[in-house]
């Protein structure tokens, strides 16, 4: 139903339409706040780069945060990710995550960017917190935010969209009748908007997510995900369509799609019961640091990676580094 008020195809969320207004006008005032000086933002030691979304869930964003710390890192920079750590309830913070830090503790997209790419990543509500127990290190160049566009008390010297090419923005409104944070005339004021699928429009840099090979979560193994056979697929992600979508393009035509909310906490028992012994039980990587403790012999995960056509974002990056040279 969500999907289809926000999508435009129901009038019903004209009736939400004076919650949008006291949105958009509470995170308009937030804005200004900072822009007008009523409120001063905290400046980090480093250059900051905010990885976001105009729009609530489902848009690729994680891939993107860790596509670009592994560019970045290839470049020999050490950059360092910090998240509010949503879904995570840790007894302190900030957390630095290490090898035995949990998802109950700090999150899934946390620990899925740790595991990825091997940077130090730090969880806090107040991502200020984050920041200084990284950059307290001594050994950061550069921070990436995973999402916090709207979080204006900390400052950003680059600002990243991430744009859901196919959904777009819907019907352009702000929460709960559309799908809005803030509206699509934020992209003027951002430095880069990237498009996940679809087309790109102009001045977008086009992305796709690309699925690699299957994982056994059990005992690591991989293969071709067309070669898994009898498949129950489930997805606890923004927009779960997305990821059974990706599957039906590799060839895959699931026996069943089982769609949880964003961020799901699961139990064992619950995904046990989705799948015989004789089925493959098929999630997203995101599912995937969160079922691997309790993990049985025929769960696999698909991880996906963020690709660019060749050489376009060949400037972004030039953009970003070039933020590490400043005195």
């Amino acid at each position: 139903m969500t999907e289809r008020i926000w999508s435009g195809r129901s009038a019903l969320y004209l009736l939400l339409l004076p919650l949008s207004w006291l949105y958009g006008l509470i995170s308009n005032l937030i804005r200004l706040s900072y822009r007008w000086g009523w409120r001063k933002a905290w400046r980090a030691p480093v250059p900051v780069v905010v990885v976001g979304n105009l729009t609530a869930g489902g848009n690729g964003k994680t891939p993107v945060v860790i596509w670009l710390v592994q560019a970045l890192q290839q470049r020999g920079l050490r950059p360092g990710v910090v998240s509010r750590g949503y879904g995570g309830k840790a007894e302190g913070y900030p957390l630095v995550l290490h090898e035995q830090v949990t998802t109950q503790q700090a999150g899934d997209e946390p620990v899925l960017i740790y595991q990825r790419t091997g940077a130090a990543v730090a969880v806090s509500p107040r991502r200020k917190e984050a920041v200084k127990a990284l950059t307290d290190r001594g050994d950061i160049d550069i921070i990436i935010t995973d999402d916090g566009l709207q979080h204006y008390a900390l400052a950003r010297d680059f600002e990243i969209v991430v744009v859901d090419g196919k959904r777009r923005f819907g019907n352009g409104w702000w929460l709960p009748a559309g799908p809005m944070r803030e509206r699509a005339s934020r992209l003027a004021s951002v430095d880069a908007t990237i498009v996940n699928g679809g087309e790109a429009q102009a001045g977008e840099l086009a992305m796709e997510l690309i699925p690699g090979r299957a994982v056994n979560l059990k005992n690591g193994i991989t293969c071709p995900v067309s070669a898994l056979k009898n498949v129950v697929a489930m997805a606890g992600i923004g927009h779960p369509p997305r990821f059974f979508a990706t599957l039906r393009q590799q060839g895959v035509v699931p026996v069943k799609e089982v769609p949880f909310a964003d961020h799901q906490n699961y139990r064992a028992e619950v995904l046990a019961g989705l799948a015989t012994p004789d089925q493959t039980l098929l999630m997203t990587e995101k599912d995937a640091v969160k079922a691997r403790s309790f993990a049985r012999e025929n769960w696999w995960f698909l991880p996906v990676n963020a690709e660019f056509p060749p050489g376009t974002a060949e400037t972004l990056l030039n953009r970003i580094t070039a933020l590490t040279a400043r005195p």
